[in-house]
């Protein structure tokens, strides 16, 4: 980058529709932070969840997902069980330049309350809201903000836009509206 990061991350959001919407500042104060950092993007939980569930003893296979291994909630927080997992999507939709990777790393306040955000690529051309893997490792209840900041996306620009993007590849979680579940087949994740 030859402007500081955070002016570029300001520029591409503003410019170019990069992250929408979009918090120009680091917001603090009394909520789990949210917006631009030094170096990168703390994005938002949104009110929705899918927690896992044991109610109906079905296997978690990404082959063949089966929608009754979770149950559904919205709500401006969510318990997730102890040693338990929910789905969660981000508020902000992105568009994620051709010659730009990012990184989405969970926040360390809910590291450490051992609440993990499962560290994922976001790749070149890849666009939307981005579905939030969230594990809860320990033996108690924990408990997970909406609106507030969730984990932060490192932006790593190349010098020239990458020869086959996400989008030149049609992959299958290209576009992805709400909580995308796993699957194999691209018809599936629309």
């Amino acid at each position: 980058m030859s402007v500081k990061p955070d002016r570029w991350i300001r520029k591409m959001a503003l410019e170019h529709g990069m992250i929408e919407p979009f918090a120009d500042q680091q917001k603090r104060e009394g909520v789990i932070s949210y917006g631009v950092s030094s170096y990168g993007y703390d994005m938002r939980l949104a009110n929705e969840f899918k927690v896992f569930t044991n109610v109906f003893n079905v296997v978690v296979d990404p082959k063949s997902f089966n929608p009754r291994s979770f149950v559904d909630i919205q709500a401006d927080y969510c318990d997730i069980p102890p040693n338990s997992f929910a789905l969660a999507r981000s508020i902000e939709y992105f568009r994620i330049p051709r010659n730009v990777l990012c990184i989405v790393m969970g926040k360390s306040s809910y590291a450490r309350c051992g609440i993990i955000v499962n560290v994922t690529p976001l790749e070149p051309a890849w666009e939307g809201f981005i579905t939030i893997e969230i594990s809860n490792t320990t033996p108690l209840p924990a408990r997970v903000y909406a609106n507030e900041g969730i984990g932060q996306i490192l932006f790593l620009e190349s010098d020239e836009p990458c020869e086959v993007s996400y989008a030149d590849k049609k992959g299958k979680y290209q576009h992805q509206q709400g909580i995308v579940l796993p699957c194999i087949d691209h018809e599936t994740s629309q």
